[in-house]
């Protein structure tokens, strides 16, 4: 007989930290399946060919369903489970509505500039490459443009669709934790600078999901050392690739 006991194959990326924080906050029993992507085990024939043609975690097998792309497992488990843990997404069909504008804003606006940063500030260095300085600043620039937005509308309410956490504000927070765990002041003061952002980040931080879901990327994180020798430190490369190259250790050691 299958195995039908929930998995979530996943690895180090703030796609991966939406859907273990979704899991955590229902309250789900599952299997945590370490995937390394960096290494290249999710574009193997047997992971493209089963689990995710396109090579990327994470990946839920629930029963007979396989589902990928973090939004589509996270709306589906609130969907299925929704009478489980807690309920993340608004009855009410108008509230429903703005929650769901306010997760294309996470994918059309927010998610871009943050997975830019991310990669240049966190990815490049840990696989080597360098940073786009310009990139970064460029981004910068655009994430504080966009904060101001969530400054006005968390001025409003203290979630992004009104009184209740939702699935909403559920994908922020990760890609949000990995810019704060950077060197980069600039960055954590775009955040903290503006009181509503801050706030909101601060209380989704302290909720109790958030935190098993930071001891269990701590796991994957160890996972990832167990198979790695150190990070050496290039002194000949630039000084920003440097310290970007810092904010990746000092991640990992969290």
């Amino acid at each position: 007989m299958a195995d039908s006991k929930m998995k979530l194959h996943c690895g180090f990326i703030w796609g991966n930290s939406a859907a273990l924080f979704c899991i955590n906050e229902k309250g789900l029993d599952f299997e945590l399946v370490f995937v390394d992507w960096l290494a290249g085990e999710a574009k193997t024939k047997t992971f493209l060919s089963t689990l995710n043609p396109f090579g990327e975690v994470p990946v839920l097998e629930d029963g007979d369903l396989k589902l990928f792309e973090p939004k589509a497992i996270t709306r589906y488990l609130a969907e299925q489970y929704k009478d489980v843990g807690t309920n993340l997404l608004p009855d009410d069909p108008k509230k429903r509505a703005i929650m769901s504008m306010w997760m294309e804003v996470d994918s059309n606006q927010f998610l871009p500039i943050a997975s830019t940063l991310i990669k240049e500030l966190i990815i490049n260095p840990y696989q080597g490459l360098a940073t786009d300085d310009t990139a970064v600043q460029e981004n910068k620039e655009k994430l504080s443009e966009v904060l101001n937005i969530y400054e006005t509308r968390l001025g409003e309410s203290p979630y992004l669709a009104g009184e209740s956490f939702t699935l909403a504000d559920l994908h922020h927070l990760a890609p949000i934790d990995y810019l704060l765990n950077t060197d980069e002041e600039e960055l954590k003061n775009l955040i903290y600078s503006r009181p509503n952002v801050a706030a909101w980040v601060e209380k989704m931080k302290m909720r109790p999901a958030w935190l098993k879901t930071v001891v269990m990327k701590n796991h994957i994180v160890d996972l990832m050392k167990q198979r790695r020798l150190p990070i050496k430190l290039d002194s000949s490369c630039h000084e920003s690739t440097v310290v970007a190259q810092k904010n990746a250790i000092a991640i990992e050691n969290k």
